[in-house]
């Protein structure tokens, strides 16, 4: 007796996509046939018309706990990231206190068992101290280690040349990069200024975050990665110019990862005259031109990774003046309604979304048994009617801070139903009533 058999569905995966069954037990994937009508199952989901894929591995958030939960929270963010199909999520360690220590990573361990409804893991962050931490952390207790090369939040900016040798030297898994440079930023903060005051408009923030700033922080990861043979991953990749750093083609056998995020691939300067503080974030969204060259580096292979660096703030907080607003915005509960939107639009193909959002971030960080559809891997798995249109309105919010930067928008697709290892996390508009995220284990 199966647990769950999903009939007639039409999945995407591994660059196929084609019409089978699948039957789920004990958490994992059972089988997966042309034809499973006749196996007997606990419930039966008829899938036809509907497509489904792995869940979406999202490698880049911050849900604010510990320190910082009147933003949101492990337990509420999880809820949207499930109603946007994410199953598993990555978080990041500037939280009060940081994660920089095992200590640090044990507790939220501790804070998301029996809270979170997606799969997780956690960072260790880099400080200019923690070097010593970093050299002999054990691989299965963090996803990654995250390096702020600039400008960041939580005093977490790693500036000594010295440190950074060390780091990516000896790190014993995967560094993730954010890459700014904080003295080309500070001195273009200080020019806007001495133009504007403290009433600086937001159409002037991909400036200050500027595109020389990018460049300069990301070639010298790159470089120092190159030097050292550390694996390393390049987050939210912003400009055109970035791109000449990383290979095309497979991700399989790189050294060197980019990535890009959701709101990167979608916004542009165009929008903040509209949107102003509500699409600040860092590094900034830049011109039409660097978004599209980064969505044709996602069908090309440079950016290897699709994730949204999640990161909600209060409406109060973003009504505040430019250097007063905090950067960053809500994203995961509708990450992979805007890459079907790609898809609708003839951008992206369904393959390379399933490649982007799940294969490949759980073969970049080393996941075990997750981000494909397979016999014996766990049925963390999303159904799409990319037939059923979603509107994006503040009564079908999930985040904590209660508002998007989407609001308004008809999605061209919906979210049907999400699993968690062979359990229906949320289905139709609605969460279920159990938490089923577990710790994610890796193959390293």
């Amino acid at each position: 007796m199966h647990d769950l058999l999903i009939t007639q569905a039409t999945l995407v995966n591994e660059g196929r996509v084609h019409q089978a069954d699948v039957a789920i037990k004990d958490q994992r994937i059972a089988k997966i046939a042309s034809d499973l009508s006749a196996e007997k199952a606990a419930r039966v989901i008829d899938a036809k018309g509907l497509h489904l894929l792995p869940g979406m591995i999202d490698d880049q958030v911050h849900f604010r706990e510990p320190g910082l939960t009147h933003k949101g929270d492990i337990a509420t963010e999880s809820a949207a990231a499930v109603a946007g199909g994410i199953t598993t999520y990555m978080e990041m360690p500037n939280v009060n206190p940081l994660t920089i220590n095992r200590q640090a990573l044990e507790d939220k361990y501790t804070r998301a068992a029996g809270r979170s409804r997606a799969n997780f893991a956690f960072y260790l962050g880099a400080s200019n101290d923690n070097l010593d931490e970093i050299k002999n952390l054990d691989p299965q207790a963090a996803c990654g280690i995250k390096v702020f090369m600039g400008a960041s939040t939580g005093n977490m900016l790693v500036d000594k040349p010295e440190i950074l040798e060390g780091i990516f030297a000896s790190a014993p898994i995967l560094v993730a990069t954010h890459c700014e440079d904080t003295p080309m930023i500070q001195a273009n903060e200080d020019a806007a200024r001495e133009k504007y005051g403290e009433e600086v408009p937001f159409t002037e923030h991909p400036a200050i975050r500027s595109e020389e700033a990018c460049w300069k922080s990301s070639s010298y990861a790159v470089e120092l990665a190159k030097k050292h043979g550390t694996r390393l991953h390049v987050l939210h990749i912003t400009t055109a110019r970035e791109l000449e750093l990383f290979e095309p083609g497979e991700m399989r056998g790189k050294q060197i990862t980019a990535e890009a995020c959701v709101h990167h691939l979608w916004f542009s300067e165009e929008d903040y005259p509209r949107l102003g503080a509500q699409i600040k974030c860092n590094p900034a969204i830049k011109r039409k031109k660097d978004r599209d060259t980064i969505l044709q580096a996602v069908k090309e292979g440079r950016i290897d990774i699709i994730a949204t660096d999640h990161a909600p703030h209060t409406w109060e907080e973003k009504q505040r003046s430019y250097f007063k607003a905090p950067a960053g915005l809500p994203l995961v509960q509708h990450a992979l309604p805007s890459l079907l939107d790609h898809y609708h639009a003839g951008r992206l193909s369904l393959e390379t979304i399933a490649q982007k959002a799940s294969h490949n971030p759980a073969e970049a960080y080393q996941v075990k048994d997750r981000g494909y559809i397979r016999e014996g891997y766990f049925a963390d798995l999303v159904l799409v009617d990319l037939q059923g249109e979603s509107l994006v309105d503040k009564a079908s919010l999930f985040y904590k801070c209660g508002w998007s930067p989407f609001e308004g928008h008809l999605f061209q697709s919906r979210i049907s139903a999400t699993l968690v290892n062979g359990q229906i996390a949320y289905e139709n508009g609605q969460l279920s009533d159990g938490i089923f995220g577990q710790r994610l284990t890796f193959d390293r």
